[in-house]
């Protein structure tokens, strides 16, 4: 019979390594039984301790080559994923390179208060030919509005400020209900429970158990969307057994004990390029997502679109934080000031970005 993948004593070896801790221990056990309880040493026709050298070396081998053969596997399957997400990059790329010039080629919108133009009422005498401005540029205008209008410019200006302000209290009062500031890993703590850190791609959550616990002793399962955490003793007061906030890859999650005391659990995010704001639904603490600061020196390891994502929603942060506009809000101003400066006979003075 062939032993190479046979998986019935898995359970058996995770329970051994789990209470040796190490390679080196794991392995004085098997060579201790080996040497006490059977004659693989000596040998049933004297076999000499060469001759057990050389079989554990032939069995080792054996499984050298099997590891190596696994590994090409892999590899061939990540050049395969690779080559094809690369792939799907590139018409992903091509398509925004598309739209952006679709966008390009049409103005931004343009929306004027009730006190702007009226492009209809714009007068065609010019010297220069081309110098007055197509309806076809703007989206968006007020018709039968007057020019010049102080009166109403002060007007607008006064009622554009006070919804500024009233829009800013209602961000200000957001961003106090929106949860509290998250720790140094861009997670929480759960009093009583866990304490968690994340990254764009993992969590990991570290479970207070008893000194000495050993993993027989925890009952732990980890599903798409739950996961579930109890001592064996206790199953009927399960640490954790909640639906998880998010989904996550449960064949690339796993779980281990460290130092007989913690028990720590690595959740793979399915989605990517989320961040988020409890490990469970029903976490009575949540973290302000919008306040999470991920490390400049991770962006390296991301791929060209996620890192462009990253950090255009890192500077936004950095710019709302600050009373400045956004990436997407400056394109538009940008716009704005261009078409101004192409049609200087007309009156933008209550024109409005939206």
């Amino acid at each position: 019979m062939d032993f190479t993948n046979d998986e019935r004593f898995d359970g058996l070896y995770l329970n051994v390594a789990q209470q040796t801790r190490g390679i080196d221990p794991l392995l004085d056990t098997v060579f201790s039984f080996l040497r006490r309880k059977t004659d693989f040493f000596n040998g049933p026709n004297g076999q000499a301790t060469d001759a057990a050298v050389q079989k554990v070396n032939q069995v080792l081998n054996k499984h050298v080559e099997l590891y190596k053969a696994d590994e090409e596997k892999k590899n061939q399957k990540i050049k395969s994923q690779k080559a094809k997400k690369e792939q799907q990059e590139k018409k992903r790329a091509a398509k925004a390179e598309a739209a952006r010039r679709k966008e390009e080629e049409s103005e931004d919108i343009i929306e004027l208060g009730a006190d702007g133009f009226d492009v209809s009422n714009v007068s065609n005498e010019s010297d220069e030919p081309n110098s007055k401005p197509s309806p076809s540029k703007i989206s968006k205008v007020v018709k039968d509005a007057p020019i010049n209008d102080k009166n109403n410019v002060s007007e607008s200006k006064s009622t554009s400020t006070a919804k500024k302000q009233d829009q800013t209290e209602k961000e200000e009062d957001n961003d106090e209900n929106s949860g509290i500031e998250p720790n140094k890993g861009n997670g929480g703590t759960i009093e009583g429970k866990y304490t968690w850190t994340q990254t764009l791609s993992e969590l990991n959550v570290t479970i207070p158990i008893p000194e000495n616990t050993r993993g027989r002793d925890l009952h732990v399962e980890i599903k798409k969307q739950k996961l579930t955490a109890a001592l064996k003793s206790n199953l009927q007061n399960p640490i954790v057994d909640a639906p998880l906030t998010q989904s996550i890859i449960s064949d690339d999650s796993f779980w281990t004990v460290e130092d007989g005391n913690r028990l720590v659990v690595n959740l793979q995010k399915l989605n990517q390029m989320e961040w988020w704001d409890s490990v469970c639904k029903d976490d009575d603490i949540k973290i302000d997502v919008k306040k999470v600061q991920p490390e400049n020196s991770s962006l390296n390891d991301l791929d060209g679109d996620t890192r462009q994502t990253v950090e255009k929603m890192m500077f936004d942060q950095r710019q709302k934080s600050m009373g400045l506009p956004t990436s997407d809000e400056q394109r538009k101003v940008d716009a704005l000031e261009k078409f101004k400066k192409a049609h200087p006979e007309m009156d933008f003075s209550n024109a409005k970005i939206s």
